[in-house]
Parts: structure tokens; C-alpha cells; sequence
């Protein structure tokens, strides 16, 4: 069997490529806190990114190719992350809005528009949290996908793909919102 070097050009190109913006941000709906297992308010400790070493070593092996077929190639990308980045950190929970937490949590963040902050300021964070093997993030527009979590076990972000996170400081509007939803009586249609 022959391999077509093009073939295997595109295909080290593709695996390596480095996580740019989503097609298309959607904006963030509030409501979507329904798909949340937990709700608490709290202080992120231990926040770090988890960086991918692998796609960080096909990505320089993917310049060099190119490099060695065209001694004029320039590297015009400068990734900033990758698709299987991720951030892990722990929240000391301060109060619980919905769901089941104990008083530290250890959660992943894989953030669907590629964009995990290097660092979290101090304070008190409203966030929700989704089970990794339980019910999906809300699926939307042409940006429906989701990776499966970096923690099998470890509660994630609740983010729904290429929009925003539920990580909003605690004094927040939007925090005042998801509280009130919470609050809210959901109706439910019976079969």
C-alpha cells in the first residue's frame, strides 16, 4: 500500500492545529443553569491549565514539516491553546443553591471557546457545575461540540459550546439572575 505524502500532511496539519475561536460565539443563555447538577457560591483555589505536552509537540513537528518543504514558510500562528487544554482547580464552597456539594469541590474546566484564563481573580464565584457523565451542555447553532471530560469523575464548568461559562463573580448581575432562576418553580410537562 502506497501513502499519499499530501494525505499525511493534511492529517499531521489537522491533528496538530491549535484551538482558535469558535465558528461562531453564541450568546449566553441564563436559563441554561436548568442543565446544572450543582449550583454553589465560592472561592477558586488551586486554579492551573492543564497543557497538553502532545499537541504541543505534533504542533512544532507540523512547523518543522513545513519549514523543510518550503524554506521560506513563516509561521503565522501563534497558538495560544489547544483543544485538549484544560484548567483544574478547587472550590471552597461558601453556599449551596442547588444540587449536592460538600464543602470542596475539585472541578475541570474545559472551555469550549478555547480560552481558560491563566489565572482566576480572588473573590466569591457563582458557578454551576454538570455531572461529565450525565446530561449534555445545551447544544446550539453550528458550534455543538463537546469534548469528553478531562476528569471522568470531576465535576466540569457548566459552559454550553462557544458561549460563556458559569463562572460570574458573586455580586454580578448575571449572578443575581441565575439566583433568581434557581428560585423560580420549573413546570414540567407529564407524559
Amino acid at each position: 500500500m502506497r501513502i499519499n505524502p499530501c494525505l499525511v500532511a493534511i492529517t499531521l496539519a489537522l491533528a496538530a492545529a491549535p484551538a482558535h475561536a469558535c465558528p461562531m460565539y453564541l450568546p449566553q443563555q441564563l436559563a441554561d443553569v436548568r442543565y446544572a447538577q450543582t449550583v454553589v457560591v465560592g472561592r477558586i483555589t488551586d486554579y492551573r491549565l492543564v497543557l497538553d505536552p502532545g499537541a504541543r509537540r505534533r504542533w512544532r513537528e507540523h512547523v518543522a514539516l513545513q519549514r523543510r518543504r518550503d524554506p521560506n514558510y513563516v509561521d503565522t500562528i501563534k497558538p495560544s491553546g489547544f483543544i485538549t487544554d484544560y484548567a483544574r482547580f478547587t472550590i471552597i464552597v461558601d453556599a449551596l443553591l442547588s444540587g449536592r456539594a460538600g464543602r470542596r469541590i475539585d472541578v475541570t474546566w474545559d472551555a469550549s471557546t478555547f480560552s481558560e484564563p491563566e489565572q482566576m481573580a480572588p473573590g466569591q464565584y457563582l458557578i454551576a457545575l454538570r455531572d461529565p457523565r450525565g446530561s449534555l451542555p445545551p447544544l446550539r447553532g453550528p458550534s455543538g461540540y463537546v469534548a469528553p471530560g478531562p476528569g471522568p469523575k470531576a465535576p466540569t464548568v457548566l459552559q454550553a459550546p462557544c458561549s460563556g461559562a458559569f463562572i460570574f463573580p458573586a455580586g454580578s448581575a448575571d449572578a443575581a439572575r441565575v439566583r433568581a432562576l434557581l428560585r423560580r418553580p420549573q413546570s414540567r410537562t407529564i407524559r
